[in-house]
C-alpha cells in the first residue's frame, strides 16, 4: 500500500512517538487526521510545536477513544489507521490500573469496532515489548509468552488480544507493532533518557535513578516511526505481531555513562527508591529479535544507539523549558 494520498488517522498524535509519525505521514504525502485528546485548554500537545506549514498539513481533532460514537464520527472516511493512543507510564498504572484498563482495553476496542464498521483498509495497532515482560530467552521473538508484570502491561495484553480477536473473529486488518525501548527528542522525563539527560544538563551533580542493571533494547524515535511506516504499506503484515527493535541489548547504567561521556559532565548516580519498581514488576531484561520485521518489511535500524543519543541530547539541550528536573515524573 502506497500511503500518499490515503486518508490516514493517528490516534495519539501529540504524543512522542505519534508526533514524529504524524510529520513522517505528512512527508510522504497522506491526508492526515490527527486525533488529539479533548482538553479545556485546546493543547494539540507536540503538534503545537510543528512548523507552520506541516501544522496547516494536518486536520487535527479532539475527542477520547473512550468513548465509542465519537470514534465512529472520527474514523468514518479514513483509509488508515495508526493507532497509538494509550496510557503508557508504568508508576502511574500501579495509582490507578482502571484507567489503564479503560483507555488501553476500552478504548482500543472502540477504535477497532469503528474501524470493522466503516471498513478501514489497514490498521495498525500499537504493543508494547513490556508484554513479553523479563525475559525468558533472549533474544525474544514474537513467540515469546507474554506476562502482565504492571497493570500497564497487563492492560497492554488486553488491547493486543483484543486486536487479534479481531482479526480472527472479523478478518479485520490488522497489524500489531510491538515496539522496544524508544527515546529521543520529545520524550518526557518519564523516561530514563531524558531524565538522565535533562538532569544533568540542569547542573546537577547527582542524578537519581531506580534501577541500573536492567537491560533495555534502545530504539531512537525516527527509526520507530519508519517501522510504523513499513509495517503499514506491507500487505504481508496483516494478521500479524511484529517486533520493532535494533537487536542491541544495553544495561541501564551503560547507557547513563554513554550519556554522561557525550555531555562530558562529572556526575555521581544516587538510586532513588521511589524510581524502584516492585521487585516481581521489575523487567528485569528487554532485547530484541528484529528478524520478522526485516523479512516482512525488508525495515532497519538506521541509528546507531550513539547517534540517537547525541541528536538527543542536542534537542533537550534546546528545550529544557519542557522539564521539571526537581521533580519525579511519573
Amino acid at each position: 500500500m502506497n500511503l500518499k494520498g490515503k486518508k490516514v488517522l493517528v490516534t495519539g498524535s501529540e504524543g512522542f512517538i505519534g508526533s514524529h509519525l504524524t510529520e513522517k505521514l505528512v512527508e510522504l504525502g497522506a491526508e492526515v487526521t490527527a486525533l488529539v485528546q479533548y482538553n479545556s485548554f485546546n493543547n494539540w500537545g507536540w503538534i503545537d510545536t510543528f512548523d507552520k506549514q506541516v501544522k496547516e498539513s494536518i486536520h487535527v481533532v479532539t475527542g477520547d477513544i473512550r468513548e465509542y460514537d465519537g470514534m465512529k464520527r472520527i474514523i468514518k472516511g479514513q483509509d488508515v489507521v495508526f493507532h497509538l493512543a494509550a496510557l503508557i507510564a508504568i508508576p502511574y498504572s500501579y495509582l490507578s490500573p482502571m484507567a489503564y484498563v479503560r483507555t488501553n482495553v476500552e478504548g482500543t476496542t472502540n477504535v477497532l469496532e469503528a474501524c470493522r464498521e466503516y471498513d478501514v483498509q489497514k490498521i495498525v495497532h500499537t504493543s508494547t515489548s513490556e508484554t513479553y515482560g523479563t525475559a525468558l530467552y533472549v533474544p525474544i521473538d514474537e513467540k515469546h509468552p507474554m506476562q502482565g508484570q504492571s497493570p500497564y502491561s497487563a492492560s497492554k495484553i488486553g488491547a493486543d488480544k483484543i486486536a487479534e480477536s479481531f482479526y480472527k473473529s472479523f478478518n479485520t486488518p490488522i497489524a500489531t507493532i510491538r515496539p522496544f525501548n524508544t527515546y529521543g527528542p520529545r520524550q518526557s522525563a518519564r523516561a530514563v533518557i531524558p531524565t538522565v539527560i535533562s538532569q544533568i544538563l540542569s547542573g546537577k551533580k547527582e542524578i537519581k535513578l531506580g534501577s541500573l542493571t536492567p537491560t533495555r533494547d534502545f530504539n531512537y524515535v525516527k527509526d520507530t516511526s519508519e517501522a510504523f511506516i513499513k509495517i503499514a504499506e506491507s500487505d504481508r503484515t496483516i494478521g500479524e505481531v511484529i517486533n520493532s527493535g535494533s537487536n542491541y541489548e544495553i544495561s541501564i547504567e551503560d547507557t547513563v555513562k554513554k550519556i554522561i561521556n557525550i555531555i562530558g559532565k562529572d556526575v555521581k548516580i544516587v538510586c532513588d527508591e521511589q524510581r524502584l519498581r516492585p521487585e516481581n514488576s521489575e523487567v528485569n531484561r528487554l532485547w530484541a529479535d528484529n528478524m520478522k520485521i526485516k523479512e516482512l518489511t525488508e525495515w532497519s535500524p538506521q541509528y546507531s544507539i550513539d547517534e540517537g543519543l547525541k541528536e538527543t541530547v542536542e534537542w533537550i539541550k534546546n528545550n529544557m523549558q519542557y522539564f521539571k528536573t526537581d521533580i519525579y515524573n511519573v
